[in-house]
């Protein structure tokens, strides 16, 4: 065989795997967008990458997902989403906040979008309609805002006596905010109760709001869904038993982190639901065509033991509804 044509195969030869990589399809990248931080999420984000096997991918097998934290900086999500959408990652998934799901439109009419909020998203704009949400996002609505009235229903027959009750909001995410105070304020019109608004953004914040609760010592808390209380669970309940307050919460974490009581959706089955959508649109489905899911299964649970702590005769009437009673 003539050299020439020996260095040709050879040069062949190694060709091929190149070109046999180069065939490969590419790994679909998943962008991830939150307003907290990873450490406060570790089972919901256990539960997001079951969605994802359930639908048939694997983190780091068949798609990888880049992750934004925010670590409760709310204004960087708009840059954190537009830096996503610079990387053309194949689908943008949001969750804990209705500012995540907005920052992300903000920076891509293309990219398909997923988000989780707890309010409204057609009331908020996020989408034309449940049923048609038409453009390039769609997701879940986890129903916590409109549960107020009925939470703030909840703590009233738990506390029976409460006349003034303590309202806790973040400032900082208005997007849940102003939602919660307009209707904790009706609600508690209706039910004859005074309201004292306490706001906190930090966790500095948090401690200086329950030490106004020393002070000024209402008869119950109502603590407002938002992500930001959601990653401080842990002190939330801790300072609500020192101080010997009676608190309402919107998710069951809060219960199993030592709160006296929640009432909503199951947030961490909605990261999951998240996940199942994104695997979806990875496969071929598009946004507009994939309906809003509306979580509709609530979940009232109460943490006896704490209502021991705190004094607390929880009613038959209210144990006997209970979804689960924490021991």
């Amino acid at each position: 065989m003539k050299r020439r044509a020996f260095m040709t195969l050879i040069g062949g030869a190694a060709a091929w795997p190149l070109a046999a990589r180069a065939q490969q399809p590419a790994m679909p990248v998943i962008g991830f967008l939150n307003p907290t931080s990873p450490d406060t999420n570790a089972d919901a984000l256990r539960a997001f990458r079951q969605g994802l096997k359930d639908t048939g991918y694997v983190e780091g097998e068949n798609v990888a997902i880049v992750y934004r934290w925010a670590e409760n900086q709310i204004d960087r999500l708009p840059e954190l989403a537009a830096e996503l959408a610079r990387r053309q990652v194949a689908v943008i998934a949001t969750t804990g906040s209705a500012s995540a799901a907005f920052a992300a439109k903000a920076a891509t009419t293309t990219i398909p979008i997923v988000f989780t909020v707890a309010e409204d998203p057609v009331r908020l704009g996020l989408v034309a309609s449940l049923a048609r949400p038409g453009g390039n996002v769609t997701g879940i609505n986890i129903f916590s805002a409109e549960l107020t009235a009925k939470r703030l229903e909840l703590l009233r027959r738990l506390v029976p006596a409460a006349t003034r009750v303590a309202v806790l909001v973040n400032p900082a995410n208005a997007v849940n905010t102003e939602p919660t105070l307009r209707d904790v304020q009706s609600a508690a019109r209706a039910m004859g109760l005074h309201i004292q608004v306490l706001e906190a953004s930090t966790s500095r914040e948090i401690n200086a709001a329950f030490a106004s609760l020393g002070r000024e010592r209402p008869d119950a808390l109502f603590v407002g869904p938002d992500i930001f209380f959601l990653s401080r669970r842990l002190q939330l309940a801790h300072l609500a038993t020192r101080h010997a307050i009676p608190a309402t919460y919107s998710a069951r974490l809060y219960a199993e982190a030592g709160g006296l009581m929640s009432y909503g959706t199951n947030t961490t089955d909605a990261w999951r639901q998240l996940a199942v959508y994104a695997g979806r649109i990875l496969k071929g489905a598009k946004p507009a065509d994939l309906p809003v899911e509306q979580l509709s299964k609530l979940e009232l649970v109460i943490n006896a033991e704490t209502a021991r702590m705190l004094g607390l005769d929880v009613p038959p009437s209210l144990l006997a509804t209970a979804d689960e009673v924490i021991e």
